[in-house]
């Protein structure tokens, strides 16, 4: 069997298809917004690499350390042969897990960008020429089915990710990573934590402007594919707490009455002045909300570690039956 294999479970044409859906349903409604995935092409990820190198983005540097500090305890109480990462980009911080994990069998990628998962299995198999790794090319939140692949399962969904979902959709996705595993698998979870508003409101509108314009790619990226008439510049980059909700929006405010005209999708979206577009909600966990989230979704949560400062949290939990 070949060290790599890749299999797409994503159609060909379904990236087009979803971003022509998101943007008629999102953009007609009131008020606007548009699911974060469409930060993400090759310009919008570059500038979130530059975001994680930020002195005001906390996030990637906590989660690093836990995973560093953390990685041989984890490993102990999954006692993983298969490492399944959902949204698993360049997999640079997986390394931690695979290192600390000696009777791994497989990896299984899973990301929309099959450059990034082709890209990622040649420098690990350059380093571990015996792991085998199944890329699938899938949307994280329609997974369905894994590969065949010696148990027992850790999945694991870094970054904070799961924060970009709304509560509906967090217990949909948890019900459904459930559904992947057999009981006694195991989910690690990342999770950003609820702490001051400055330091919140900081890591999402830094100072050298770098979140504003991954904000305002999003534009680009409607300019680009649907052949928007749209300039960045006529929008304001802002970012918001939201204490009952516990997260963060980041939205895009028209500076000025515009009209936005899409011709692949023949529709003009109206702005006024001051008008915003919802393009992120970025929610903020403690710890008695994530236990309960993963209680109610089939999941018994093992353990919970934080970074020193407490401000990042990496969850193990248990399926059970």
């Amino acid at each position: 069997m070949s060290p790599f294999l890749l299999t797409r479970t994503l159609p060909e044409n379904a990236t087009a298809a979803a971003l022509r859906a998101d943007v008629l349903d999102g953009l007609t409604r009131t008020p606007k917004e548009l699911p974060p995935r469409w930060f993400y092409d090759a310009r919008g990820s570059e500038l979130f690499e530059e975001i994680t190198r930020l002195p005001e983005y906390y996030p990637t540097r906590a989660e690093r350390e836990i995973l560093v500090r953390e990685a041989p305890r984890i490993a102990a109480l999954a006692g993983a042969r298969t490492l399944v990462e959902l949204g698993s980009g360049s997999s640079e911080k997986t390394r931690h897990l695979l290192d600390a994990l000696p009777a791994l069998h497989s990896y299984v990628p899973v990301d929309v960008s099959e450059s990034a998962l082709r890209g990622a299995a040649d420098a690990l198999l350059a380093e571990r020429p015996e792991l085998r790794i199944h890329a699938l090319i899938a949307d994280f939140t329609g997974l369905t089915e894994l590969p065949a692949a010696p148990g027992p399962r850790l999945l694991v969904f870094l970054g904070g990710t799961i924060g970009n979902l709304l509560p509906e959709e967090r217990a949909r996705f948890l019900r459904s990573t459930r559904a992947l595993l057999e009981p006694g698998d195991t989910l690690l979870l990342g999770t950003d934590l609820v702490k001051d508003e400055e330091t919140l409101v900081r890591a999402y509108d830094d100072t050298a402007g770098i979140t504003a314009d991954f904000n305002r790619n999003v534009l680009n990226v409607l300019a680009r594919e649907l052949g928007a008439d749209v300039d960045p510049a006529d929008f304001d980059h802002v970012a918001l707490w939201d204490r009952d909700r516990e997260w963060i929006e980041m939205r895009l405010r028209a500076r000025s009455a515009l009209t936005v005209k899409i011709p692949e999708l023949n529709l003009l979206v109206p702005f006024a002045e001051g008008e915003e577009l919802r393009t992120e909600v970025s929610a903020k966990f403690r710890r008695e909300g994530v236990h309960r989230e993963l209680a109610e979704s089939g999941w018994e949560p093992v353990e919970w570690w934080t970074d020193a400062a407490g401000r990042f949290a990496l969850s193990l939990a248990r399926a059970v039956d």
